[in-house]
């Protein structure tokens, strides 16, 4: 099969694509014939700033060829999305089961992927906010998978005010259609604050400028990646809170809510209250565009490669 190897940290141009054998699914794993990958942020930090080699994790949408001891629920056939932590830039992924599944019939595989994970780390999100009806919701990274479906679950789920964070004027456009009703850009010197609650899901820098953009009280929820450094003075004079989100959390420790949040999300989706958005379907072979694309911050929605 094919796959996409990194040899060396640096950045895109140190990814290479080679022969490698299929893998086999072991316990509660199953193995997929991979029609769709998502390119995570996550991903593409850890091969600009990792010290050695990286396995490209992440989300897969494919078939099920082979079934593992103890992967209950599965069936060779069954047409599946989920998370691969080793090698999921590949034609063939092996997937933890209990962090999948099913595709509805009729649904693409590369909408799949670009709803799922994004999806259920946009709900949880949200909910970890304990947003009360009317409250107003600013959201970073709005341009991204993530965050497009976190605004779309703001309007859905009963927010009042709900604004857009994003790199560039060239995407107001693009998270205005998915629902904010407000854009701001990170280097305004006002973010149009204050807010009830802020989704971040960019860190670093931004982190600070995110916590005082809260009102009295808020909450802010940090779900990415990137680090960053929060003063504690700043959340006491408001009298805010800093949240921190996992999924892999929820999906272990609490399955059954996991579980919830997937029938409901393909419902809303069945019923067109979510929306995916979709940069670009890239072939496996040019991964490292799709990297690029991400690191420069030019995607609109998920950036998805093709085997």
């Amino acid at each position: 099969m094919l796959r996409v190897r990194h040899e060396v940290n640096g950045g895109p141009e140190v990814l290479f694509t080679e022969e490698a054998e299929v893998p086999a699914a072991g316990a509660g794993e199953v193995l997929v014939r991979a029609e769709a990958v998502g390119v995570t942020l996550p991903t593409v930090r850890k091969v600009r700033e990792g010290s050695g080699p990286v396995s490209f994790g992440g989300e897969v949408a494919g078939t099920v060829v082979a079934v593992g001891p103890d992967a209950r629920g599965f069936a060779v056939g069954d047409r599946v999305t989920g998370l691969c932590f080793d090698h999921a830039y590949a034609e063939f992924a092996v997937l933890a089961a209990p962090l999948a599944t099913r595709i509805p019939d009729g649904v693409d595989p590369v909408d799949a992927v670009a709803l799922v994970r994004s999806g259920l780390v946009a709900r949880g999100a949200y909910e970890s906010a304990r947003v009360e009806p009317g409250e107003s919701v600013l959201v970073t990274a709005a341009a991204s998978a993530v965050g497009g479906l976190a605004l779309q679950y703001a309007k859905a789920l009963g927010a009042g005010r709900v604004v857009a964070a994003v790199s560039s004027a060239a995407k107001a456009a693009f998270v205005r259609g998915l629902g904010a009703d407000e854009v701001v850009l990170y280097g305004d010197a006002d973010w149009g604050g204050p807010y009830d609650v802020v989704l971040d899901g960019v860190g670093g820098e931004l982190l600070a400028p995110a916590v005082r953009a809260l009102a009295t009280g808020g909450r802010l929820v940090a779900f990415s990646s990137g680090g960053g450094t929060v003063e504690a003075y700043e959340l006491l004079v408001r009298g805010a809170s800093l949240i921190g989100f996992q999924m892999r959390a929820v999906a272990q420790g609490r399955p059954e809510l996991y579980a919830r949040w997937q029938r409901e999300q393909w419902e809303m989706y069945a019923a067109g209250t979510l929306r995916t958005s979709v940069h670009e379907r890239i072939p496996l072979a040019d991964a490292a565009r799709a990297h690029a694309v991400i690191e420069e911050r030019r995607n609109l929605g998920k950036v998805v490669l093709v085997p």
